[in-house]
């Protein structure tokens, strides 16, 4: 996938001193080596945005590009040393190559590595609850677009309450970035439904096994939109993907074409995210990060589905309604919240592991969290697999699991 790339190539300043006859060179010399003190505008040498064939992303601002499978940015910024002839180069000619190194100790890689451990361990497990709380509401409450609307509504109240409390900074945003990222929004509000709607119909283990030919659609939407063309290897990686998803269709017992196609739906949405965010590039000054990005994204999600929510299935989440329907009330809500939460909660963590690692271990993370959700929900549910079906799946997961190696690979000259 394309994705803008900024490098960052500080010079060493020249510090002049002023002729003066009353100092000798060899006391000029003695003096400590410091930034000037007239140094401390930067220099922007902007040469033009470059793109390169890794994943795409969903972020304006951090440092790398490219994910595979999750929420892209309208534009993201990746830092490398290396320059091409349409490279977007910032310069600051006033910061010395050991400034970096210098001002602030490096975290310990023990820390690091714990701080990354947790972070994924929370990711898969919002994810699992996730999962698990949905699909019981979904079991018993079949109105797919108010469950949607419910967990954005959810996640909406929390960048509110983060941004009173000042648990986050509140962004100002521009109207030429809201506008960039209203389109993000509205594939990102599809492919949630889609999803939703899926996980309605057909049990979770064969919902997320379907979604795992999300890199088909990115590479066929990238070859129609973008004209990449993919290479052998990566052509390759797709036939398991596709033929376990098929082998796993066909022994699965919950299938209906209902629940597929809304699962390929949610492909389609998802991955479209990454066409729009090189269609749709904010060429600005000003960067967002991508919790900010994300939260902006929620509360737009929520404001656009809304009205759809009264407009297709009316206001159906009342207490008066849910006894009517001989519904328990207390636990659809309290389920439908805790979905909510873990929902949001989820994809916020998954968004802080992408600015601490790459596209392709975030990629690779992704495929091992599906494997993960996979198993327990077949595991709490007590899924009947046959077999086959649980070969489809793991050949399907195989795939997915060899194209991010082979992104992996791909990317390595460009990191050079």
């Amino acid at each position: 996938m394309q994705s803008t790339a900024i490098s960052i190539s500080p010079s060493i300043p020249l510090i002049k001193s002023r002729q003066n006859p009353n100092y000798s060179h060899s006391h000029l010399l003695s003096l400590p080596s410091r930034p000037s003190i007239y140094s401390n505008s930067r220099r922007l040498t902007v040469v033009n945005s470059c793109v390169d064939n890794g994943n795409s992303s969903f972020n304006l601002s951090r440092k790398s590009s490219g994910i595979d499978g999750l929420i892209p940015l309208p534009s993201s910024l990746k830092f490398s040393g290396k320059k091409s002839e349409n490279d977007f180069v910032v310069k600051a000619t006033s910061v010395p190559e050991s400034a970096d190194a210098g001002d602030a100790p490096e975290t310990p890689a023990i820390g690091r590595t714990l701080e990354l451990g947790i972070l994924f361990g929370l990711w898969y497990l919002f994810n699992i609850y996730f999962n698990i709380y949905n699909k019981q509401v979904l079991k018993v409450y079949h109105y797919p677009v108010t469950v949607t609307v419910v967990q954005f509504a959810v996640g909406s109240v929390l960048v509110i309450l983060m941004w009173i409390f000042n648990l986050y900074k509140k962004p100002k945003v521009s109207a030429g970035q809201l506008a960039a990222i209203l389109p993000l929004a509205i594939v990102h509000t599809l492919g949630n439904l889609f999803t939703n709607m899926s996980l309605g119909k057909v049990a979770v283990s064969f919902t997320h096994t379907i979604k795992a030919m999300e890199p088909f659609f990115s590479v066929l939407l990238s070859a129609a939109f973008l004209g990449e063309t993919p290479t052998p290897s990566v052509v390759l990686c797709l036939l398991p993907i596709v033929g376990g998803v098929a082998l796993a269709s066909v022994t699965e017992a919950s299938f209906n074409w209902s629940g597929f196609w809304s699962a390929m739906a949610s492909n389609l949405t998802n991955q479209s995210r990454n066409v729009l965010s090189k269609k749709v590039m904010v060429k600005k000054e000003e960067s967002i990060d991508n919790i900010t990005l994300f939260s902006i994204i929620t509360l737009m999600s929520f404001v656009l589905l809304a009205p759809v929510t009264v407009f297709m299935e009316g206001v159906k989440f009342t207490p008066t309604y849910m006894e009517a329907a001989g519904l328990n009330v207390q636990q659809v809500y309290v389920r439908s919240l805790l979905a909510g939460l873990c929902f949001h909660a989820y994809q916020q963590v998954s968004y802080m592991i992408l600015q601490k690692v790459s596209p392709v271990t975030h990629s690779v993370g992704n495929c091992v969290k599906r494997v993960v959700v996979i198993t327990s929900s077949v595991l709490f549910f007590k899924t009947p697999v046959s077999p086959i079906n649980a070969l489809g799946t793991g050949i399907a997961l195989a795939g997915v699991f060899l194209y991010s190696r082979v992104k992996s690979i791909k990317a390595k000259p460009k990191a050079a």
